[in-house]
Parts: C-alpha cells; structure tokens; sequence
C-alpha cells in the first residue's frame, strides 16, 4: 500500500522535529515496513521543501554510504543522497555544540565545487571532471536521529541521509592537479591518529560519486546545477565524538581542517 501525501507530511514532521529539538526516535520502517524508496525520498524532498519555505537556503547536495568502511560500519550496501542546508555548514576552527546535535559523527570528506550543470542518466566520471571548477576538503559531522544509530537505508534516505553539520577549510585545488584516488587523508582525535584513507574508498574515485548523484537526480527529474557543492561521502569509517574532542583531518596536497565539540 502506497502512502499518501498526508503520511509522507507526518513521517516529514517527525523526523524533522527530531533534527531540529535534537531527540533521537526509532525507526520508520518499524511503523512503515513497506515503505518504498521513492516515498523514502519523498520525505527527505518534504523536508528540504519545508526548510525552503521557512528561509533557509539549500546550499549543497550530500553523498552518503559510499565508502566499503561506511556501508560495512552501518550494515548497508546502497548509497544515498542528501541535502545540506544553510545552518548545516560551519566554518574552519568551529566550536560545534553538542546541545543542537544527538550523537555525532565525523567523517573526512572531498567536496567538488562544480560550474556547469550536470544531468543524467548516464553521467559518468568524465563528465563531472570536465564540469568541476575546483576540489576542496570537508568534514561532515553526520548525526543520524535514529535510536544507538542503528538503521535501515530507506529509515536513513528519509532522514536526510544523517545530514546536520559540515565544515570547509584547508585549500581548493583543481582537479587536474591531483590523483584523487590515491589523495591520502589523516583523521586525529585528541592528537591521536584514529583514521586513514584513500580517495579510493569512496566508490573507487570520489567523481564517481558525484556522477552517481547526478543520475539519482535524474530518477526525480532533477539536475545538478553549475555552482554547485557536493560533499562525496565519507572516505574514513565515522568516528564518534563528544563534548571536549578536538579533531583534525590533514590531507595530502590540500591543507588541513580542525574543529572541537563543546558542552553548550
């Protein structure tokens, strides 16, 4: 059975309520096991609609589970999509409050500032080079609302793909400039090395990633527009965080990006 726009609206308030008041609740599939993933997607649109309507801007797109460490760590095997919105994003040294977030996560990141539209189907790693005007790294401080951050991936499409906080910094560089399947990333937590990785583990190159996000789009009738900003999905395994953490994630050719989670 199909849900209705009605039920798609109240799986919408739920998990929004939930982001915004920073509580977290079970799953939808426990109340909605039949739930498909366009309606999955609906909800996440519901959101991003709602958030729009209220004044906040969208100002980039999120691939999700497409690292072999992410999927394995989460139990998934599809990557997904999300929105970022404009309170999402945070700038190079923030303090981050533990107050506005539940049980977060970061991950190191490749982010692509693109400057030509992009559509699919058929959008292929030579196309999103061609249309990315330059790279810059990212952290995403991911922060699913699910209960012991356990869930299903159509539970995770809906909830926006656990989006709630990002940050830029260190140096853009263009594409051409780089490998970005071996761009090597150190993740350190408190001085102490708790990750490495590889462009790689993000689907086997990180435009991949972004190519696989423009044919998504396109299920939706939707494109990806020039001046766009993609964060590519994690290359590390998330690492959780709380309240006095200081972490910094250096990547090879591009700088470093540091951020600490405080008790407010």
């Amino acid at each position: 059975m199909s849900l209705d726009k009605e039920t798609i609206g109240k799986i919408a308030t739920y998990l929004e309520e939930a982001e915004l008041n920073a509580y977290e609740v079970t799953k939808i599939t426990d109340d909605y096991p039949d739930i498909t993933w366009d309606e999955a997607l609906d909800v996440q649109w519901e959101i991003r609609r709602r958030k729009e309507a209220r004044g906040n801007k969208t100002v980039g797109m999120k691939m999700g589970l497409t690292s072999i460490a992410k999927m394995r760590q989460m139990g998934v095997e599809t990557p997904c999509y999300g929105f970022l919105s404009d309170y999402f994003s945070c700038p190079d040294g923030a303090a981050i409050k533990m107050s506005e977030l539940i049980h977060p996560k970061v991950e190191a990141e490749i982010a692509f500032v693109t400057n030509k539209e992009l559509s699919g189907p058929g959008c292929h790693i030579g196309n999103v080079l061609s249309a990315t005007d330059f790279v810059i790294p990212a952290v995403e401080i991911i922060d699913s609302r699910y209960k012991d951050f356990k869930f299903d991936v159509l539970s995770v499409i809906a909830d926006n793909s656990s989006s709630s906080r990002f940050v830029t910094g260190g140096r853009s560089r263009n594409v051409d400039e780089l490998d970005l399947k071996t761009l090597g990333v150190v993740m350190e937590k408190n001085g102490e090395v708790v990750e490495l990785a590889a462009g790689a583990a993000v689907v086997g190159h990180p435009a991949a990633s972004v190519a696989m996000l423009v044919n998504l789009l396109a299920e939706r009738a939707e494109v990806l527009p020039a001046g766009s900003f993609v964060m590519t999905g994690g290359m590390t395994a998330a690492v959780a965080v709380e309240a006095g953490d200081c972490v910094t994630v250096r990547y090879q050719d591009l700088g470093s990006i540091t951020m600490r989670f405080v008790d407010e």
